[in-house]
């Protein structure tokens, strides 16, 4: 009985300039493994031939490959969150805390897959909706960093409104809130002075942005809870932005509601890598002497 290719989709950023060196590696490395590699519409333009990563394929895929950042990872991983696809993102920049190799290791990283040498990450997500007046939700966003509910225009504070599924959490004016994940707690959330939380915890950080009273800190909540947020001052200026990529503007009287998503993030990790060797390693987290690289 024969058995059908590997089926790989890619992701990329195109204003990396290894970008297509890189591109062309993986192509050729793929080429010689059997591997099907399935390109979004940019990338496909950019090597000028290919198959198309439509949303049908990444439904049947057996990996996804992200070429770029953490920026480039989170896109990449909403595309295929629902299908239970892997992620294995390809660091081409500096940081990359979510990524799992380096852009010189890619053929090396796609081999340790093909021989089963990795694990699997499940990362927590967001289910998050925007309600209106009249209780209908809005479209359904996925959040695996982060769900930021913030003013624009006027420099002037909002109130707020938390609430649990059992309880009013309380009220506080600040320039805006972040509902996050433990994936998310070492991005906008850890800027804003919220914990760092291990992936391993599974739970939703409420992290105030710039509060007007001391009293008010980031809480971290159950992961089963349903958190909604109410707007109680009149305003017509904020906007609800998922992972810092997307997002929409709400009308007074709107909330925003977030849950734990059903599906997790699934992302490839190679034997030897931890989050607290990331945290070490890429953010230099700890003692002096106690800092890698």
């Amino acid at each position: 009985m024969s058995v059908r290719p590997r089926r790989v989709g890619v992701v990329g950023h195109s204003n990396y300039a290894i970008l297509r060196e890189t591109l062309a590696r993986l192509q050729a490395f793929a080429g010689r493994e059997g591997v099907s590699l399935y390109y979004e519409e940019e990338l496909r333009e950019l090597m000028g031939d290919g198959e198309v990563l439509s949303p049908e394929v990444c439904a049947e895929l057996d990996l996804l490959i992200t070429l770029g950042g953490d920026g480039t990872l989170l896109r990449g991983a909403r595309l295929v969150v629902l299908a239970g696809v892997p992620v294995l993102g390809i660091n081409l920049g500096h940081l990359g805390f979510l990524t799992s190799a380096p852009r010189d290791e890619v053929e090396q990283a796609l081999s340790h897959w093909l021989a089963g040498e990795f694990a699997i990450d499940e990362r927590l997500v967001l289910a998050v909706n925007a309600v209106h007046v009249d209780g209908q939700r809005g479209k359904t966003h996925l959040a695996l960093n982060d769900a930021v509910l913030h003013k624009t225009g006027a420099a002037r504070v909002i109130r707020l409104s938390m609430s649990s599924m059992h309880d009013v959490v309380g009220s506080y004016s600040a320039d805006g809130i972040i509902l996050s994940t433990p994936t998310g707690s070492t991005a906008y959330s850890l800027s804003a002075g919220g914990p760092i939380v291990s992936p391993a915890v599974h739970c939703i950080i409420a992290t105030p942005i710039c509060p007007h009273t001391l009293g008010v800190r980031p809480l971290i909540l159950p992961a089963d809870e349903t958190v909604t947020i109410e707007v109680l001052s009149p305003t017509e200026e904020l906007i609800l932005t998922i992972d810092g990529q997307e997002g929409e503007r709400l009308l007074p009287g709107q909330k925003v509601v977030a849950r734990r998503a059903e599906q997790p993030v699934k992302l490839v990790r190679f034997p030897g890598q931890s989050f607290f060797q990331t945290l070490r390693r890429k953010l230099k987290w700890g003692d002096l002497v106690e800092r890698e690289g």
